[in-house]
């Protein structure tokens, strides 16, 4: 079922916490990144919840939700540790503990199961492995899916890419401050709300799945190209802005696609799977805008961005009008 290992995941994420507050070496903060990356895989989970609790009509406003949690938290959750981080930074720590915790007893007391007892005992005598090749045969056995795990992963690796670089290129660059740069960052967390939060329902009962995507990948590619030549800081606020509603459209509705071409029994299985990958993508994202901004230029990790956000709008606009590709 969902809830016990969304209950697991947030334990873990608490217990990472912890170990985040009490690390005085690498190895320990190490350990507690390790930790909080197994937590995080609760958030495939999540999103398969969603997709059993919500019709094909209102999946992307469900997937829309989980997007706008997390908006929120791109902003409270870095005025809160930085508030608390002048007592030092393992108070931060801890109260990053306490809100995992919350939301573990909360989904353990409160939370209902999504699946019906049948269909987690049609499941219990399955194998499972640390990598299952299977999984991925599954996935892509179905063609629509497979092509949206990819550009899930391009579009992602895409977004990675400044994940480490926009805050240099503010100070470098831009000259912005620490609280400039919070500003920006906020800016990411309340576009991100306004789409996803309710915004989302209503252009996804206008428009295509199909044209959303182009849309979306549109406006990253916009928003990513230009990023490193917004001149000041109002500049950069409308790069940014432009990358958000383009960011804020795409995640919802590329899983909201995922999951209605996907199988209703395979749900769990391919939204984790894209998970996974969209996490490998957070891994080399960060690598090369690193590499990229120190060796080549600071420009290119935004550039390199957009590029492969452009390579997806293509792709998107090829398969357009195909029928298969179209949920409407």
């Amino acid at each position: 079922g969902r809830k016990p290992l969304l209950v697991a995941t947030l334990f873990v994420t608490g217990i990472s916490y912890i170990v985040f507050s009490f690390a005085t070496s690498f190895l320990l903060l190490l350990l507690s990144r390790t930790l909080a990356g197994v937590g995080a895989s609760n958030l495939g989970v999540a999103q398969a919840y969603v997709a059993d609790v919500t019709s094909k009509e209102e999946r992307s406003k469900g997937m829309g939700l989980i997007g706008a949690a997390f908006g929120m938290g791109f902003v409270f959750g870095p005025l809160i540790g930085g508030a608390l981080s002048k007592y030092g930074y393992e108070v931060a720590g801890y109260a990053s503990a306490i809100f995992s915790f919350s939301a573990c007893a909360f989904a353990f007391f409160v939370l209902p199961e999504s699946l019906k007892k049948s269909e987690t005992k049609s499941q219990s005598a399955k194998k499972y492995k640390l990598i299952d090749v299977e999984d991925f045969k599954v996935a892509f056995s179905y063609p629509t899916v497979g092509i949206l795990i990819v550009l899930f992963f391009i579009i992602i690796f895409s977004v990675a890419n400044i994940y480490g670089t926009f805050a240099l290129l503010g100070y470098k660059v831009y000259g912005f401050t620490d609280a400039q740069n919070g500003y920006q960052f906020a800016l990411v967390g309340i576009v991100t709300v306004v789409i996803q939060g309710g915004l989302i329902r209503k252009i996804s009962k206008k428009f295509s799945d199909a044209f959303l995507l182009a849309a979306g990948t549109f406006l990253m590619t916009i928003g990513l190209g230009f990023m490193p030549y917004g001149i000041n800081f109002t500049g950069v606020a409308v790069t940014v802005t432009i990358l958000s509603i383009g960011t804020g459209v795409l995640q919802p509705t590329i899983l909201s696609m995922i999951s209605k071409f996907a199988p209703e029994d395979k749900q769990g299985t391919i939204l984790g799977l894209n998970q996974s990958i969209a996490a490998l993508a957070r891994v080399f994202g960060p690598l090369w805008g690193g590499i990229a901004f120190d060796f080549i230029g600071y420009e290119f990790p935004f550039l390199t961005g957009a590029l492969f956000t452009f390579i997806t709008f293509i792709i998107t606009i090829a398969y357009l009008n195909k029928k298969y590709f179209r949920t409407d």
